[in-house]
């Protein structure tokens, strides 16, 4: 078995020679949570033996966010503190790379808490602040998971960190012999699928399977991306490890019918099941779930932008993710086994001329899983030809 302190070590290595693309006299941000300190400390030495100038890791505590939920006045709930504000500003200022970690080590802890609560308990500057960021494209960032016992119990019904380790190894490409190598295939694989769709000049995507039938009417402008994205100074960067996607942004106004996810989705430390979503106009009308629809209609009401798409992606079968069969019931993970939507905010990347009519900006961006094997996607292109992309999770382009 491979040694846990030489796994996160490669990992962290990964995450910032890959991932982030740390540059030498670069600012370092690191986002986690306290169970992840292990890996936040790994990344810390990686960074620095990448030539970081300085490395801050800010940690957050989900039983503090409790605390907030179960106390705090309603009107608080979504408060930015101006001290954690002006941090967030600085790190796009300075142009600091950000390393991401996730991976919820204790999923139930929100689980009897109101939900609509749970949903609006986030700050709202701080999002709309990091979403500025991402748009002009400031950072060179990266989000991974860290596997930890609590989130291998909600996946196997056990602790066993050894399995999960397993599994995320293999998604992010671990388990090969020179896994930056791999990544530059991958990179390659999925570019030439975004150039391919590009090509095709789609005018809307079609969704059809069971309790989904939904049209996402692109931009014009629209363009198709795939695992690589660039900074403004043009740093390479992968923002999401494991990623398989290709994606776009599409025109927040032309969105209609009817979606039902195919993956449970974990948001906020709260897991919902059973999706529906009903669009008119482009906007979400009409929310149901199986259970947890108090969480997404909470956070609905926190942007009045939220309740429209901001980008569509597609995903197929030969996703090494899909092909572990789980459920990680983590979204980095689970959107990157499938085809899925955002609702809230767009990325300027994938559209060009950035930020113009018909591009969501919003403080939500929250992915949900649309696709699967009985889940026909089909492209109809500016010239009213209607092409399959996918059938059963088999992508039909060359």
């Amino acid at each position: 078995m491979t040694d846990p302190i030489t796994r996160e070590e490669r990992y962290a290595e990964l995450a910032v020679r890959v991932g982030a693309n740390v540059q030498p006299g670069q600012l370092v941000d690191v986002i986690a949570r306290v169970e992840h300190a292990a890996v936040a400390r790994a990344v810390t030495r990686a960074a620095y033996k990448a030539g970081a100038a300085y490395v801050d890791v800010y940690y957050t505590d989900q039983h503090i966010r409790r605390a907030l939920i179960e106390g705090a006045a309603d009107e608080l709930l979504s408060w930015t503190p101006p001290w954690l504000l002006n941090r967030a500003k600085q790190v796009g200022d300075d142009h600091a790379a950000v390393v991401a970690l996730t991976g919820d080590a204790e999923p139930n802890l929100l689980a009897d808490l109101p939900g609509e609560r749970v949903g609006k308990a986030r700050m709202l500057e701080i999002a709309e602040e990091s979403n500025r960021q991402i748009n002009e494209q400031l950072n060179n960032w990266t989000v991974v998971g860290v596997p930890n016992e609590g989130w291998a119990e909600q996946m196997f019904g056990e602790p066993d960190l050894d399995r999960l380790w397993n599994a995320v190894e293999y998604t992010v490409r671990l388990d090969e012999d020179d896994p930056v190598a791999a990544w530059r295939e991958h990179v390659k694989r999925i570019g030439s699928r975004a150039r391919a769709l590009n090509d095709l000049k789609v005018d809307v995507l079609h969704f059809k399977g069971p309790g989904t039938d939904l049209r996402v009417g692109l931009l014009a402008e629209s363009r198709w991306q795939g695992v690589e994205s660039h900074t403004a100074q043009g740093i390479p960067y992968v923002a999401n490890m494991p990623t398989e996607e290709v994606f776009t942004t599409p025109d927040l106004r032309r969105t209609e019918g009817v979606v039902r996810s195919t993956r449970p989705l974990a948001l906020y430390g709260r897991i919902v099941k059973g999706l529906e979503m009903r669009f008119e106009g482009g906007r979400i009308v009409d929310v149901n779930a199986d259970e947890g629809a108090e969480v997404i209609r909470g956070q609905l009401e926190t942007d009045d932008r939220a309740a429209y798409l901001g980008e569509v992606a597609l995903v197929d079968g030969t996703s090494r993710i899909g092909k572990t069969g789980l459920t990680f019931f983590d979204t980095l993970f689970d959107e990157n086994a499938t085809c899925h939507v955002a609702y809230g905010s767009a990325y300027a990347e994938a559209v060009e001329g950035g930020v113009i009519e018909g591009v969501n900006v919003s403080t939500v961006h929250t992915d949900f899983m649309v696709g699967g094997p009985e889940v026909d996607v089909d492209a109809i292109t500016r010239d009213g030809a209607v092409l399959p992309l996918l059938r059963d999770d088999v992508w039909q382009l060359d």
